[in-house]
Formats: structure tokens, C-alpha cells, sequence
């Protein structure tokens, strides 16, 4: 009898190190990157005599502006639009994600190098990755900025795919699940250093966070976990030499082109009335639930600058209670998807969300913001856990793949429109308090979409897992 296999935990922490590098640089850009564009853009010439301009020619708008609080003096007698680029400009990472993501992935299955088929992705672009993110913080205009971030969005969204597909080519099938958990943990782990990484620095160090001091060394320390995540990659994950698969791809192809030709056909399959409806308003749901969570992650360090007095580095470890309390919401909700349904967990959470959400937002006790990072972030596991099976139990036990995708493009819409979104919010209150209402109007049209979903419950757990890796 042949000995169980089973997951080699070390092996697979290895393997993760390229995804906790990017996680430590992800978690720095929102909250570090969202502050240095604001910083920037107040200081635009051409963005003050926009407003100015704007406001000369609707002057309705300046009337408006005034009675939300605005300072109109501060911005040379019009109106800021910061929020507006700042929230555009922060789209950027998830739009270079959907087009390039899916692009690199596919075309690491077809590289053939004596380095294998992804390690040569993350040898190239994750440096070029940490020589952008360095450059971030001490770019002195706009335009130089700006070029730094195009070129840093762009680069990591050339690896990510290929440096997460290590762990599948290197674990067999029926131990991904398990493989992918420590993967998970793992990418925690980078978020949790990039958390406390402004606090750490400063005190190690002696940087005065009023002053930003910290700032450059935040980004340097992120660089440095890309490529150590990238050395260990490259010294102690190894790849078979694709090199040698060569002969074999005609036979792979034709395998997966047959496979391909009838995941076409699952996908042409098309659902009863109630399905699709219930489809629907799932994928709605999804959307605005996306544009409450990541308008939190992305301007919460302006909101703990403006409203709270907090500086960066203060306001990235108040986030670490929304992030680390939703690592105890995940390991309940799942238990409580099983027990209690899927649908019904969603909805607890998010009237979870709109109730301390709310709460902040119109009594403006201060002291409530930790209640609302804690009880948040264990909310959004609540949902995140059980929405996609629910997405899967919609179509069915044999187009799990294709639904897959429709949950994506679903919560990358989110991401992608919950910038824009607020910063338009932004620019029309004239405050970042505004962004816990806004984040409750969100999540109201998210819980309306989920109540009226009738299908998506009990797909067995075996084959949700498979498909999801498959997919």
C-alpha cells in the first residue's frame, strides 16, 4: 500500500513567499500611495485653476461646494478635485489586473525555459516591480508620479498570475485545497507586516510619522519583501525544465483543446428565468458590496488624516483591525454557511456592516470607529466566504468554471468603480466623513440585491473546491 501523500507545509510556505512579497506591496499602496497623490494634486497648479475655472463657469457648484464646508480659500477660490483623480488614479491596479492578468497567465502555460514556466515571469518583472515601488514616494511632480505608478501597477500585474499558478503546478490535485490555505495564511502574514511597517519603522528608526519621515523607508521595506519573495523563488522552488515537456504539448493541447471545446458548451447552457434572475441580482449584489469594502481599504488613510488627525502609519495599523478581525470572521463563516445557509450568513453580515457603519456615520462619536473596523472586517468574511458557493450552486454542478468568472467580473467591477465613485462623494460633501454613509448606502443596495436571490444554496463542498481550482 503506497504511503498517503500529504501536504508539505514548508515546501508550499516557500512557494507562497512571491505572494507574501506582493501582499506586503499591495497593502502599502492604498492607504501610502491615496496620501501621496492627495498631497501632490492639492499642490497642482493645474488642478486648482481646473476648479477655479470650473467654478467661474458653473458658479452654482462653488455655491454648493460652500454649503457642504468646503474651504474654498484653501483651493484658490474654487473647488478641489483631488478626491475625483485620486479615486481614478487608484482604479488603476485593478484595471491593469483584469487586462493583464488573464493575458500573463495564459501565456506562461505555453513558456518553454530551462527555468520552467513561470519563475522566468517573476525573475523579470518582480525586480522591475520593487524598482518602481522605491521610486514611488520620491518622485517630486505630478507627472513623475504618475509614470512611477503606471509602471509599478503594470509590472505586478505581469506576475501575479504566473507566481500563484506555482503553487497548483507543484501540488497534486487532491491536496490544493489544503496547499491553498497556507498559501492564504501566508499572504496574511505579508499584509500583517505591511500594516505595522510605518509604526515598526518609526520607532526602530526614530521617523516622526507627523512628518512623513517614514514614509520612503515604508516602500523601501516593501521592495525588499518583493525580492526576497523572488530569491526564494528562485532558490528553493524549483521548476522542471519546460524545455523538456515540448515533445509532449501536442497531445496537452489536443487534451485541453477538447476541454476548452466543452467548457464553450457548458457555458452556451443558459439558466431558467428564476435562475438568471437570481443570477442578476447576485452579481449586483457583489458589485455594490465591492464598492463599500474597497472604498474603506483605499481612502480610510485620508479619512484618519483628516477626520482623526492620524498620519499614515497610524492609519494603516488602525486597518490592521478590519483586516485582522476578518480572519476570525473567516474561520466562522464558514461553520455558520453550512449550519445556518449561505444567504442567510450574508445578510447577517451585512446588516451587521450597515448597523455600526451607520451608527459612526451619523452620531460621529470618534470612539466608535474601532467598534466599526472590528465588527467590518469580521462582517466582510462573512459575506466573502459564502458568496461565491452561492454564485457556483446558481449554475449548476457542471458550469461551476463559468460562474466562476461571472463572480469576477462582478467584484473587480466593484473595485474598479468604488474610486471614481467615492471621489465624485468626495469632491460633493467636502469631507471624508462621508465615506461611512456612502459605504452603508453601498452595502443597503448590496443587502436589497442579495433578498431578492432565491437559488445558491447546498453545492457539495468537494466539488465547489475542485472546481475552484480547476477555474
Amino acid at each position: 500500500m503506497s504511503e498517503k501523500q500529504k501536504v508539505n507545509y514548508f515546501k508550499t510556505f516557500l512557494i507562497g513567499c512571491g505572494f507574501l512579497g506582493s501582499m506586503v506591496a499591495w497593502t502599502i499602496y492604498d492607504p501610502y500611495v491615496s496620501k501621496l497623490l492627495s498631497e501632490k494634486l492639492t499642490d497642482s497648479v493645474f488642478i486648482s485653476n481646473l476648479g477655479a475655472n470650473l467654478a467661474a463657469k458653473y458658479p452654482f457648484l462653488l455655491e454648493f461646494m460652500t454649503a457642504q464646508g468646503e474651504d474654498i480659500t484653501a483651493v484658490g477660490g474654487g473647488f478641489t478635485l483631488v478626491p475625483l483623480f485620486v479615486g481614478i488614479v487608484m482604479t488603476f491596479d485593478n484595471i491593469f489586473g483584469v487586462i493583464f492578468q488573464p493575458l500573463f497567465g495564459r501565456l506562461s502555460d505555453r513558456t518553454h525555459t530551462r527555468f520552467g514556466k513561470r519563475r522566468p515571469y517573476v525573475f523579470i518583472f518582480a525586480p522591475l516591480s520593487a524598482a518602481m515601488f522605491i521610486l514611488i514616494p520620491r518622485m517630486p511632480t505630478v507627472p513623475a508620479l504618475m509614470a512611477c505608478i503606471i509602471a509599478f501597477v503594470f509590472f505586478m500585474s505581469l506576475w501575479r498570475s504566473p507566481v500563484m499558478s506555482l503553487m497548483p503546478d507543484l501540488t497534486p490535485p487532491h491536496l490544493r485545497s489544503e496547499a491553498n490555505s497556507v498559501i492564504s495564511i501566508t499572504g496574511g502574514l505579508g499584509a500583517a507586516i505591511a500594516l505595522v511597517s510605518g509604526t515598526v519603522l518609526a520607532a526602530v528608526f526614530g521617523f516622526d510619522t507627523s512628518k512623513n519621515e517614514e514614509r520612503p523607508a515604508v516602500f523601501i521595506l516593501g521592495a525588499v519583501m518583493i525580492i526576497i519573495g523572488t530569491l526564494v523563488i528562485a532558490f528553493f522552488v524549483k521548476e522542471k525544465d519546460s524545455r523538456l515537456q515540448q515533445t509532449a504539448t501536442h497531445t496537452v493541447a489536443d487534451l485541453k483543446a477538447s476541454k476548452k471545446k466543452e467548457h464553450e458548451k457548458l457555458k452556451a447552457m443558459k439558466l431558467d428565468k428564476p435562475g438568471r434572475r437570481s443570477l442578476l441580482f447576485m452579481m449586483a449584489a457583489l458589485f455594490f458590496l465591492f464598492i463599500g469594502t474597497n472604498s474603506v481599504t483605499t481612502f480610510f488613510a485620508l479619512f484618519a488624516a483628516e477626520v482623526l488627525g492620524k498620519t499614515t502609519a497610524e492609519a494603516t495599523f488602525m486597518l490592521g483591525a478590519f483586516l485582522g478581525s476578518g480572519l476570525v470572521g473567516a474561520i466562522l463563516a464558514g461553520k455558520w454557511g453550512k449550519k445556518y445557509g449561505r444567504k442567510k450568513v450574508i445578510i447577517g453580515g451585512l446588516c451587521s456592516f450597515i448597523l455600526i457603519f451607520g451608527a459612526f456615520a451619523i452620531t460621529k462619536y470618534m470612539w466608535l470607529i474601532w467598534p466599526a473596523l472590528v465588527i467590518g472586517g469580521a462582517s466582510a468574511m462573512f459575506i466573502n466566504v459564502n458568496t461565491l458557493p452561492l454564485v457556483w450552486s446558481i449554475g449548476g454542478t457542471q458550469q461551476v468554471g463559468t460562474f466562476t468568472g461571472y463572480y469576477y467580473t462582478a467584484t473587480f467591477s466593484g473595485q474598479v468603480a468604488a474610486p471614481i465613485l467615492y471621489g465624485v462623494v468626495r469632491v460633493m460633501t467636502g469631507t471624508y466623513m462621508s465615506l461611512f454613509g456612502f459605504c452603508v448606502i453601498a452595502f443597503i443596495f448590496s443587502l436589497m440585491c442579495v433578498s431578492q436571490v432565491r437559488h445558491g444554496e447546498a453545492v457539495p463542498e468537494e466539488m465547489t473546491q475542485d472546481a475552484l481550482l480547476e477555474s
